[in-house]
């Protein structure tokens, strides 16, 4: 499960279409973002190489309710080993 600390990072915007790299409390994150700048997918454990992180996946579901409120939840999908 994704710490306060981490989702907060995580709800920042950031550079469109792109991966962002950067550390959490002695975690590796790396997480790609969509057209809008929000992180979509996140990798987060230890860096091996660059842009590969050996620990877990997740992915972000972004849904926007008939009254226009936008609920975010982060699933765990499985674990990330390259």
């Amino acid at each position: 499960m994704l710490g306060e600390g981490v989702k907060k990072l995580l709800d920042k915007a950031y550079p469109a279409s792109s991966i962002e790299e950067t550390c959490y409390r002695g975690q590796d994150l790396a997480f790609k973002t969509d057209k809008d700048g929000r992180p979509v997918l996140l990798f987060i454990g230890k860096k091996i190489a660059p842009g590969k992180i050996r620990g877990e996946r997740y992915v972000r579901n972004i849904v926007t309710t008939s009254d226009g409120k936008v609920k975010v939840h982060w699933e765990k999908k499985d674990k990330a080993t390259p």
